[in-house]
């Protein structure tokens, strides 16, 4: 016993008043060995009611974070208090170096306070698809500084939270998982137009992608300048790869405007020239 207690008390690291032991060094161990075992205990749970109940897998994503961000917290308080280090004397201590540190890292936090609002409020959630800058992003994870997502290249983004938070943001899939897009297309004047907007829905529906038939429709926009312009309008659960839905359904429509011999016109301009010599202007007096 005496042996074991000689080890425990061993010094590893001596500064003034501090002094890291053995045993202060088992129970930090210990600490984060616990908090570890809890975490995934608590994941585990999640899961369970996850599956159990139909719940949200984004929403379960976002609670535990901030779960798991509260006991990390309190984990290193406890280690903190395991070394005898008094967080208040430390923080009051390096205040003036917090200050200058708070200013360099304004970014950071705000990045840091973002991560906070978007896992509490659950706007956006694991899977959502985000149009942000112009770019179609799928959000792969949250955290507390950034975020990571999937762009329709396969490159994966990490996106500052600050950015989601703070610039204008479409969810296209906030509220449904399955949203309505249009193709626009135009034919020559002349055409059956009401043969073409026939077309424009069977080309749609033979989609195996298009979802809800009932409600794919198809409309006469405008008089253009060189064909008359129709839009087709249909819904798809396919929303992070629309691009390749689309081009599939585009193919369709020339397949059949091909078989129907209807012609999508090229842009026509048509020139007038004047000619004749010009008349020279004549000197008087």
């Amino acid at each position: 016993m005496d042996i074991v207690k000689n080890v425990l008390n061993l010094e590893l690291i001596s500064f003034e008043e501090y002094k890291i032991k053995v045993y202060s060094l088992i129970i930090i161990i210990f600490i984060f060995l616990i908090t570890r075992l809890l975490l995934w205990l608590i994941k585990k749970a999640l899961h369970r009611r996850n599956k159990s109940h139909n719940l949200d897998p984004g929403s379960t994503y976002a609670l535990f974070q901030i779960v798991k961000y509260i006991i990390w917290v309190l984990a290193i308080s406890f280690m903190f208090k395991a070394l005898k280090i008094d967080l208040t004397v430390l923080l009051a201590g390096s205040a003036a170096l917090l200050v200058g540190v708070g200013l360099g890292l304004q970014q950071t936090f705000n990045d840091v306070v973002s991560g906070i609002i978007l896992l509490s409020e659950k706007s956006i959630k694991i899977n959502d698809i985000l149009e942000i800058d112009g770019d179609i992003v799928k959000i792969q994870e949250i955290g507390l500084r950034t975020s990571m997502g999937l762009n329709r290249d396969e490159i994966s983004i990490i996106i500052p939270n600050s950015l989601i938070t703070t610039n204008k943001v479409i969810n296209w899939s906030h509220q449904s998982k399955q949203t309505r897009f249009k193709i626009n297309v135009g034919v020559a004047y002349g055409s059956d137009v009401d043969l073409v907007m026939r077309i424009m829905k069977v080309s749609a529906l033979e989609h195996p992608e298009v979802s809800d038939k009932t409600t794919v429709d198809a409309r006469f926009l405008d008089f253009g300048s060189s064909s008359l312009d129709f839009q087709l309008l249909f819904y798809s659960e396919n929303i992070f790869r629309i691009e390749r839905v689309k081009s599939e359904i585009r193919v369709i429509i020339n397949r059949k405007f091909i078989e129907n011999d209807i012609i999508i016109p090229f842009p026509q301009l048509d020139l007038h020239f004047k000619t004749g010599k010009p008349e020279m202007p004549t000197d008087t007096e």
